[in-house]
């Protein structure tokens, strides 16, 4: 039998909290101080936020514009973003739903994908409809349905997000069974860093991220999961990458924009406004502040909340 790390273990027990609504009493800086110290295990700085977890922890609470909830909403985010870079490079949405029950499964395709629109996790892919397991996916999506994952994170993008199901044709890239995600971290339009996240789906396999800077340079470092035993290839469509990247993050003070590249068609995935909440450490340290230092938070801010 695998012996469970202490981190496991105390991340477990702390989700089964959240789920049960302990917490929800709590204000927004309370909460984010007690899981800032439960995660980080330092104490939170709000007055002088210096490391990039910590400014994150900041933008939630003062950094609330109203077009944020359309960006983090994966039906609307697509609106959103063909406005700005072009359809071309929305994946096609086969349906969107309001609950399980109101799928039309004759009308999709042999292959597709369903998701939440609200919050994170809730993805199942259906590589064959004749096995697909109906029952399992119920189970999943609606559980998702019922997460507020506002209360999770105290991430105010998401609080007002109708929870929803849609459907995406399903697309893989030149492994034959994957989807590579291509992570760049943006700052007020400028692509600093990514970091490109695979065997996401592959069995038996944990995900493994590797971080870059933008000439491509693997960086020494690591942030929630190991890097990749192979080599990570540079994506053809690198430098559009950060083009686009760039015009999606403009005006706003930090979001990770993701894409996925098939044979150089690049193809949107979503906007991050809290890599990981912010709850998660760089392991070096150094790499916290690093990051931090590119998050220029401002002296005023529209859509600025007090939250105490």
């Amino acid at each position: 039998m695998r012996k469970l790390s202490w981190k496991k273990v105390r991340n477990y027990m702390l989700w089964k909290l959240k789920v049960l609504g302990i917490f929800n009493h709590m204000s927004d800086v309370k909460y984010l101080k007690l899981m800032y110290r439960i995660y980080i295990g330092k104490k939170l700085n709000l007055d002088q936020p210096q490391t990039f977890n910590e400014k994150l922890q900041w933008l939630k609470l003062h950094d609330r514009k109203p077009e944020y909830t359309s960006m983090v909403d994966k039906y609307e985010a697509k609106k959103y973003v063909a406005e700005r870079i072009g359809e071309e490079y929305i994946i096609p949405t086969l349906g969107v739903w309001d609950n399980f029950e109101e799928i039309d499964f004759d009308s999709l395709p042999n292959q597709f994908v369903l998701k939440t629109t609200h919050d994170s996790g809730g993805v199942v892919i259906c590589r064959d409809k004749i096995s697909f397991d109906k029952k399992k996916a119920r189970e999943k999506l609606e559980k998702s349905l019922k997460r507020n994952y506002y209360m999770q994170g105290r991430e105010w993008p998401y609080k007002d997000v109708k929870p929803r199901i849609i459907a995406e044709q399903y697309m893989v890239d030149e492994s034959g069974y994957e989807l590579k995600d291509y992570k760049l971290f943006c700052f007020d339009g400028f692509a600093k860093a990514m970091f490109i996240a695979s065997d996401r789906y592959k069995a038996g396999e944990e995900t493994k991220f590797d971080f870059f800077d933008m000439d491509f340079k693997h960086l020494p470092f690591t942030n929630g999961h190991p890097n990749a035993e192979h080599e990570i290839k540079r994506p053809e469509s690198f430098e559009k990458m950060k083009e686009l990247a760039g015009k999606l993050s403009e005006g706003i003070p930090q979001v990770r924009v993701d894409f996925y590249d098939i044979n150089g068609q690049i193809y949107f995935g979503e906007l991050t406004l809290s890599h990981w909440g912010g709850m998660v450490p760089f392991e070096p340290e150094e790499w916290d502040y690093k990051f931090g230092e590119w998050i220029k938070l401002p002296d005023s801010i529209e859509g600025v909340s007090d939250c105490q």
